[in-house]
């Protein structure tokens, strides 16, 4: 069909299909039912080569004379069957089907569901009659004729705020309120009574809505994105990434209890190339209330816009019950993009370079992420977000490499590309840490390191990843109690906004066990194995706490258990000395200087430390401080190395090492 073309008198009526991708199958007996029962019918199979998808779709959605929406477990969960479902129900011609017995979702269920379930297909069956029964019943309510053709409306421009629907007005839409203003939003009393709590919230991944599995990227990204923008505002607790991903496939309200959170923000995304479609809604928690609901229909260039819109008004909805006018609004002004991008292909860049960082599979995957980022730096020179990102893949490559002089180079780059992120944008939280993280790990300069960490913690609050570089950074050098004081509360905070994050537990247990407290390191790596038993050296910092307790044959269990032959063979050798075991401590310690060589100067120094051997260890040590291995960021605090901290060597090492 033509888009904008009005039916002609006469015609068949026009009926629109909605359904989930997935269940194309139990779709097409449906299809075909209603097309060889003189109905005209579009779905998106119609779809031509080459046309704008949003487009047409949207015309087809506003010139049909019947929408018909397929309920199934699939598509209940799909914010595009839904807002297709919700246009269908505003203009009163709706016919709801159920093709696997799932119930409509909240919002649609004063709607007669016909159970279709059972139906094998055939049009001549009870089911099919029903079908029809249905479908004409519904034209018939709406009148005889189709429907007049209603175009679509013009996207609006960038600088414009949502538009306000019919199911903005039902809900009380926040696009809404702000139009109003703040303080008439509260007089009308659109955002309810004020809270005593904190609000928090997670943002669920967006739907990829596109059909292209490679796609998943943007979905992902923009919903990446609004938790970032989101996170920014001090009146906001918002979940962290790893933990609202960590679970995907679960209820999502299930998914915000064991959270801990009030409201979700859940998406969808539809695109081509030259449009883009977000549909988006937070709902609460307890009750399934939407709070807030709009589907954002533009050129793909204003997803920049669209972002930005969505984080105002889901912050508005949750802050203004709990602040005053001119607390929102510095919430509001804490709460925007910092070094971001306005050109698309760079975003894209971008976003693909998330995705690989995210799987962190190995080295493969780092420099394929750092080819995305380079790639968004190539579109946008003052990319600031992008430089950050590629000095954290320079100086993960860097860490994995062996040749001393390739990691001398790499590290040098990362330096440049974080020092040109915090040029372009010095309030970016992630070159701070980008920077500091080079400096510390890199060239072991803690206190060159120190400024750009406390501009982290600064800048990245609440920001669980940002938090947990920052805590761990903090428990390297916390000799001092302040230090261990710091690195205590700021993991505290990070286990609060990502619980089910196995790497938070993780860091909380080496946090701990700097500490001297070996409970707690058990407890800490135990939880974050149940999260992820695949999770590596989390059994090593158990066998050092076990050891540390007097319990050799524990300490030995967990090393063996550890799936990095590095620690496993450190963990080992050191614990079968301790029970006394001395020829296979020799063969295990043998086999660690053979298999590592150089690259575990610093494990060597550990096992020579716990068997009594001090000048070895200080030996060791000493050949680590000159090749700069990063495990001498350890020193400060093992309690591997306790036997040594009397020496006079070892009290020069550290003072080389710096505060």
């Amino acid at each position: 069909m033509d888009s904008g073309e009005k039916t002609a008198p006469g015609a068949r009526p026009l009926l629109f299909v909605s359904y989930s991708r997935t269940d194309l199958a139990r779709a097409r007996p449906v299809i075909e039912l209603l097309e060889q029962s003189d109905f005209e019918v579009w779905w998106d199979g119609k779809l031509e080569g080459g046309e704008n998808y949003l487009q047409t779709t949207e015309t087809a959605l506003e010139t049909c004379a019947c929408v018909v929406v397929l309920w199934s477990a699939t598509s209940v969960a799909s914010h595009w069957v839904r807002d297709e479902a919700q246009r269908g129900r505003e203009r009163g011609c709706l016919v709801p089907l159920t093709i696997d017995g799932t119930m409509a979702p909240l919002g649609f269920r004063q709607f007669q569901l016909l159970d279709i379930s059972a139906w094998d297909g055939r049009v001549d069956s009870a089911e099919a009659a029903r079908i029809l029964v249905a479908v004409r019943a519904r034209i018939g309510e709406a009148g005889a004729a189709p429907m007049a053709p209603v175009s679509p409306p013009p996207p609006l421009p960038p600088a414009a705020g949502p538009a306000v629907s019919r199911r903005n007005l039902v809900i009380g839409s926040v696009a809404g309120a702000a139009a109003l203003g703040l303080a008439g939003a509260w007089q009308f009393g659109l955002f309810g009574s004020p809270a005593s709590a904190a609000t928090s919230m997670v943002v669920m991944p967006f739907a990829n809505e596109t059909g292209d599995p490679d796609k998943k990227f943007f979905s992902d990204g923009l919903a990446r994105e609004l938790r970032t923008l989101l996170a920014r505002n001090p009146r906001l607790k918002v979940a962290a990434p790893t933990s609202s991903t960590a679970i995907a496939g679960e209820d999502d309200f299930e998914i915000g209890r064991k959270l801990g959170v009030g409201s979700i923000l859940r998406g969808s995304v539809q695109r081509d190339n030259a449009r883009v479609r977000v549909a988006a809604e937070l709902v609460a928690i307890e009750g399934g209330t939407v709070l807030w609901a709009e589907t954002y229909d533009r050129a793909l260039e204003d997803v920049f816009a669209v972002q930005s819109e969505i984080a105002r008004t889901v912050a508005l909805s949750l802050v203004a019950g709990i602040a005053s006018d001119s607390e929102a609004r510095q919430s509001l002004a804490a709460q925007k993009d910092v070094g971001g991008t306005k050109n698309v292909a760079a975003y894209e860049a971008f976003l693909r370079g998330m995705a690989l960082y995210d799987l962190g599979a190995g080295p493969e995957t780092d420099r394929a992420a750092l080819v995305q980022f380079e790639a968004a730096i190539a579109q946008d020179a003052d990319y600031a977000a992008a430089h950050a990102m590629r000095a954290t893949m320079l100086s993960a490559i860097a860490n994995a490499a062996s040749d001393q002089a390739e990691v001398r180079a790499l590290y040098d780059k990362a330096i440049g590309a974080a020092e040109r992120a915090i040029a372009l944008e010095p309030k970016l939280a992630q070159g701070h840490v980008a920077l500091g993280f080079v400096l510390n790990n890199g060239q072991l300069n803690r206190r060159a390191a120190l400024p750009h960490y406390q501009a982290a913690e600064k800048l990245g609050a609440g920001d669980a990843d940002t938090l947990r570089s920052v805590a761990i950074f903090y428990s390297f050098g916390a000799e001092q109690a302040e230090e261990r004081d710091k690195a205590k509360r700021i993991i505290a905070e990070v286990l609060k906004l990502d619980p089910l994050n196995a790497r938070a537990f993780r860091s909380a247990g080496n946090i701990a066990l700097f500490r001297r407290d070996y409970p707690a390191v058990i407890g800490y790596m135990n939880r974050a194995l149940e999260l992820n038993p695949s999770l590596v050296s989390a059994q090593s910092a158990i066998a050092v706490a076990r050891l540390m307790q007097g319990d050799a044959a524990g300490s030995l269990a967990a090393a063996k258990a550890e799936k990095v032959p590095l620690f496993r063979l450190t963990g080992s050798a050191i614990a079968l000395a301790r029970l006394g075991d001395t020829a296979a401590a020799d063969a295990e310690f043998a086999r660690l200087i053979v298999d590592y060589g150089d690259a575990a100067l610093y494990q060597q120094a550990q096992v020579q430390a716990q068997r009594g051997a001090l000048a070895a260890a200080l030996d060791a040590l000493e050949r680590a401080y000159a090749v700069r291995d990063p495990g001498l960021l350890w020193i400060r605090n093992d309690p591997m190395l306790d036997p040594l901290r009397g020496e006079a060597r070892f009290k020069d090492l550290l003072s080389r090492l710096g505060s």
